[in-house]
């Protein structure tokens, strides 16, 4: 767990950097595609530094849902071909649960990708464990040196090695259609009492209150570890992570059961807990629920993603996370923290090219991201002479005022603690257990150690 002052930190060495410097369909566009074993299988028929070779990329940015990032990457790809005619990049493009599952079936073979895309902290260790991922400490000590904002890549070292380079940095704000608010006369909540009413008076219209699909789990998980956020505060809910406090501690039950309230309010869309995140997004997107909570990894769709309409864009807001009458939290305590970060196998055959690659991307992620995006990322960006969306500047000037900000539960507990918070999530949403029961599995399982 990253402590409160180093999340604070981050955030204002983040914001100040870009600031002052202002005043997951496949779309193969230059490569092809690699539905197939994604082992590394790079060709060295010709010697030197013109041999042929071929790195493996798998990610978790389809057309169809990341429009930006596709196209981003597609022009990284391009362009990194162009510029090294030597080289292919095949792309295995899967969405996020996908990728995921694909990753772990590889794994289990050791038949990783040569790049590929992973969370940091708890997710990442049982790949490096299991001597999955190799070091990247050179970049780090190379062209790259300087170039992260401080603190992001410290998500995904362990023992003192790093084992991956981050491309985004994340909060979670809940996005509010503003056409539908006015059409109802509701008022941005700050209080978790308004926020019970906008959903009580959105529930008696006919409107879904929340989109979210909690098939996915963790998408949940963002709901419970802000209320225990406002309610037990930010330092108890990183401590019952950490295993030096514990979810049955009063107030995190308490989160637990706001949560059943919630779903007792009907706060969330129709058969919340069999859809994905995709497709309640869809509801959102689609005008049919008036609330989504995500992280700021879903900018590009409400910004610059020219395949949602202009109209339902323009109608985006957001609000933080009301506070909670008697608890502990505030309003400027954020969930969120580095995002994705690219990984390099440690059997790739073309392990030194699939490197070079690695920073390059990484490099031109950064200067891209932003306006093709609108995208957070982890690396320093002069941006004095960008236009961005009023969207993407009021969440950087939020991030800016943090008081904390805390890593998602499930990236940050070990590998199988994580897989129990994640299922006594979605029962908890269903009904199936009570806060009792969800406390107690999670606090097992964290006392477990695995």
């Amino acid at each position: 767990m990253f402590k409160q002052t180093k999340w604070m930190t981050m955030a204002l060495i983040l914001c100040l950097a870009l600031v002052t410097a202002a005043c997951g369909n496949n779309n193969n566009s230059g490569s092809s595609s690699n539905s197939g074993n994604t082992a590394s299988n790079g060709g060295s028929s010709e010697s030197g530094s013109d041999k042929k070779v071929t790195i493996n990329f798998m990610h978790l940015w389809p057309e169809g849902v990341s429009a930006g990032q596709n196209k981003i990457v597609n022009q990284i790809i391009d362009d990194y071909q162009k510029e090294h005619p030597n080289v292919t990049v095949k792309q295995e493009v899967l969405d996020n649960e996908q990728y995921k599952n694909k990753l772990k079936v590889l794994s289990a073979s050791n038949q990783l990708p040569d790049v590929g895309v992973t969370w940091a902290a708890g997710f990442l260790k049982p790949y490096v464990d299991g001597k999955l991922f190799t070091p990247v400490d050179d970049l780090l000590s190379g062209e790259l040196n300087g170039k992260f904002v401080a603190g992001t890549t410290e998500a995904y070292a362990i023992d003192n090695k790093t084992y991956a380079l981050p491309l985004e940095f994340n909060i979670a704000p809940i996005y509010y259609n503003k056409e539908i608010f006015k059409k109802y006369n509701l008022e941005v909540p700050t209080t978790y009492e308004q926020f019970k009413q906008v959903v009580k008076t959105l529930s008696e219209k006919g409107v879904a209150p929340i989109a979210l699909g909690n098939k996915d789990r963790w998408t949940g998980s963002l709901w419970y570890m802000y209320l225990a956020d406002r309610i037990a505060g930010q330092e108890t809910v990183a401590n019952a992570i950490k295993g030096t406090a514990k979810f049955t501690d009063p107030g995190l039950q308490q989160a637990a059961a706001e949560v059943q309230s919630l779903v007792d309010a009907n706060a969330f869309v129709k058969g919340f807990n069999g859809l994905s995140n995709e497709e309640a997004k869809s509801e959102f997107l689609n005008g049919n629920a008036a609330m989504y909570l995500m992280g700021t990894w879903e900018l590009p769709n409400f910004t610059t993603n020219e395949d949602v309409p202009q109209s339902f864009r323009d109608s985006v807001g957001f609000f933080k996370f009301p506070t909670v009458e008697g608890g502990k939290g505030n309003a400027d305590s954020w969930v969120g923290g580095p995002g994705v970060g690219l990984f390099v196998s440690e059997n790739s055959k073309v392990q030194e090219e699939a490197k070079a690659f690695v920073q390059y991307f990484v490099t031109k992620w950064g200067e891209q991201s932003v306006t093709g995006a609108g995208v957070i990322p982890a690396t320093k960006i002069d941006t004095a002479s960008i236009e961005l969306p009023q969207l993407y500047i009021d969440l950087f000037n939020e991030l800016n005022k943090a008081s904390s900000i805390t890593l998602f539960a499930d990236v940050q507990l070990p590998a199988n603690a994580a897989e129990t918070h994640l299922n006594m999530i979605q029962s908890l949403f269903g009904k199936a257990v009570n806060p009792e029961k969800f406390a107690s599995e999670q606090d097992a399982a964290i006392t477990k150690g695995n």
